[in-house]
């Protein structure tokens, strides 16, 4: 049965809360929408990448950018279909993928839980472009990113 991309949201965050990557991380799916993606990662020692200072490992910042990126630019593909059957949509999430990242590290990762969010700059037929910023549960702003995935 043909569901609409806003019917479908729901399964990708159930998506990605479940891919083992994410959930070693810790990272939760707490917001999502045609226009808006929120990921939260909680505060972990594992998570650490400089002992001394106790600030979160720059890796951990890029990935957790690059989900929330991820998928706002499943969505904005998705919004090119009225209707989508969810095989269809495995078929084309398992073809999607992120083709460039960059990441720019603003302040320390401080703080006790880490807010992802992203939108979309610009979305074609095969490559989506999206803005990621990630801040601390105080609203510092810690990183940024701009993501460029394949989506067709």
């Amino acid at each position: 049965m043909a569901q609409s991309a806003e019917q479908l949201l729901p399964y990708i965050a159930a998506t990605f809360d479940q891919m083992p990557f994410n959930r070693l991380l810790g990272l939760q799916v707490s917001r999502f929408a045609d226009d808006e993606v929120e990921v939260r990662l909680p505060w972990a020692a594992q998570l650490v990448g400089n002992p001394i200072q106790q600030i979160l490992h720059g890796g951990v910042i890029a990935t957790v950018l690059d989900v929330a990126g991820g998928m706002m630019a499943v969505a904005s593909a998705l919004g090119r279909f009225s209707e989508i059957e969810q095989s269809e949509l495995v078929q084309r999430f398992g073809k999607m993928s992120t083709i460039d990242i960059r990441t720019d590290y603003l302040r320390p990762g401080r703080g006790s839980e880490f807010i992802a969010t992203a939108r979309v700059i610009r979305s074609g037929n095969k490559v989506a472009v999206c803005r990621m910023e990630l801040h601390n549960e105080q609203g510092v702003h810690i990183a940024l990113g701009t993501g460029t995935y394949l989506v067709g």
